[in-house]
């Protein structure tokens, strides 16, 4: 494999070694750039559960305010999570939630940014998935059945790799 100061080949995970210990990525040799990402998610509940949260009337609460400060908290805690990942000073986080009636789920989508050497889908995606999780806590007492699915990055921008859009990838 290469050294920690080369991008790995194709096909190789960049958080492990030559001798197949986890690392982290060397990115000291990288342009610090703008780099964005976005992430989504959502959560699927029952009828009288996402009623309770489009009219505000759930006992701990405003549950998407809460769910979304909890959300820019993840996204700013993400190396403190997540193992190899570094830690990164953010320019910006954006939380948002929509709710849809028809299929009673509430949409979470996260964008990220920061000047840097690495890219912020990791804390994109922690952002999506601590305010998904902040909902199910906050409605839990009412609803355990709640499931969280499709937690997904939907693009990146910076870095040496570019652009890249799932709606674009596939």
């Amino acid at each position: 494999m290469n050294s920690t100061h080369e991008s790995p080949a194709a096909g190789e995970l960049s958080h492990f070694d030559g001798a197949g210990q986890a690392h982290m990525v060397d990115v000291g040799g990288k342009a610090e750039t703008q780099r964005v990402a976005v992430a989504a998610g959502s959560i699927r509940m029952q009828p009288a559960t996402l009623a309770i949260i489009e009219g505000g009337s759930a006992k701990k609460g405003d549950v998407l305010g809460i769910a979304r400060i909890a959300a820019i908290m993840g996204a700013k805690r993400t190396s403190d999570l997540v193992p190899l990942c570094h830690p990164l000073a953010l320019t910006r986080v954006t939380v948002d939630f929509q709710t849809d009636s028809a299929r009673h789920q509430v949409h979470c989508r996260a964008q990220v940014e920061t000047f840097g050497k690495t890219g912020v889908e990791m804390e994109a995606l922690t952002a999506v998935q601590i305010g998904l999780l902040t909902i199910y806590d906050m409605c839990k007492a009412v609803d355990r059945g709640m499931v969280m699915s499709d937690i997904r990055v939907l693009e990146k921008h910076g870095g040496k790799s570019g652009d890249w859009s799932a709606e674009l990838a596939g």
